[in-house]
């Protein structure tokens, strides 16, 4: 098949810059996944090689660029997002309410069409379930979506919790004050923060109580109200804790419940309160059940291919 060439113009050198990525990093990835050769002069892309791999990477540089232009990121891993959506069909940009914005910084975009739904479903119902293996951005999704609603104003208070197993939620016998036995279960709920808010930000709303992070059994008792709720590792709770947690729902609260249920860490032959709450809550107006698959891995490339092979099992 004859090789062409096909030149996009640009307005913004600058924007040109970013959708290149480090050491043209982008364009390395698109290069690979279509098969054509990219030079990038001033405000234009050069893409060389059969007229409709050629074309689809066209498609997906505009896209890029678009984005950009929406202020939104466009890393690797976005960029492998879309490759892998324009393996399925025509790209399609996520829509304005499936974004998470932040006063001062870029907003999170959904990197594939469940993450899309999760977010989406986190806006408009009351207990949102996030479950699917792990590297999915269930917990980091649902994080940064409660810190956005905090740093906007639209909540009073992010509370986060886990089911501390590996403590066997005895911490009361771990060394320290309480923050320093909680955080080593926390530390993804922690990164997250970091990541979105800034850790000066977050240390300043975890001093003056706006965001709290305990395990699951800290919960009792309480109403949790006017805030948003991260039950997270949901499949280690067992049902009691489970519904414990979801009957702490107060006024003007949003829960995400995030797991994964065929990796629960309970004792051989108790039920996951996740898997149990999955069943008995399927079809209640207010709740909603996202579930990811291995393609919507968006860690390392690898880790879909890893997922995959275990929910396959071994080969006879």
């Amino acid at each position: 098949m004859s090789k062409q060439t096909e030149i996009f113009e640009f307005d913004d050198v600058d924007l040109v810059r970013r959708l290149c990525g480090s050491n043209h990093a982008n364009l390395a990835l698109i290069e690979d996944a279509f098969g054509v050769y990219i030079e990038a002069p001033g405000s234009a892309v050069h893409i060389n090689g059969d007229g409709p791999s050629v074309a689809r990477a066209g498609e997906l540089v505009k896209e890029i660029y678009q984005r950009l232009e929406r202020g939104w990121p466009c890393g690797p891993s976005d960029i492998r997002a879309l490759i892998r959506a324009m393996g399925k069909g025509k790209v399609k940009a996520a829509t304005t309410d499936a974004i998470i914005p932040f006063p001062r910084r870029s907003p999170i975009v959904p990197k594939t069409p469940r993450q899309e739904k999760f977010i989406h479903a986190m806006r408009e119902q009351t207990i949102t379930f996030g479950v699917g293996p792990a590297g999915t951005g269930k917990t980091f999704l649902a994080t940064a979506y409660g810190a956005s609603l905090l740093a906007r104003g639209e909540i009073t208070k992010f509370i986060a919790c886990r089911p501390a197993v590996e403590a066997g939620e005895r911490l009361g016998f771990l060394p320290g004050d309480l923050n320093e036995k909680v955080d080593p279960y926390m530390q993804p709920i922690w990164d997250a923060l970091h990541m979105v808010l800034g850790k000066d930000e977050v240390d300043r709303r975890r001093a003056t109580g706006d965001i709290e992070i305990a395990p699951l059994a800290f919960m009792r008792g309480r109403t949790l109200s006017d805030a948003f709720v991260v039950i997270d590792e949901a499949q280690n709770a067992t049902i009691p804790q489970m519904k414990m947690v979801l009957t702490r729902l107060g006024e003007r609260a949003k829960y995400a419940v995030t797991g994964d249920p065929t990796q629960t860490d309970l004792p051989r032959g108790q039920t996951s309160g996740l898997a149990h709450a999955l069943g008995i809550l399927e079809g209640i107006k207010g709740i909603e059940q996202i579930k990811f698959l291995a393609s919507d891995v968006v860690r390392h490339p690898l880790v879909g291919k890893i997922v995959n092979a275990y929910e396959k099992g071994p080969k006879d």
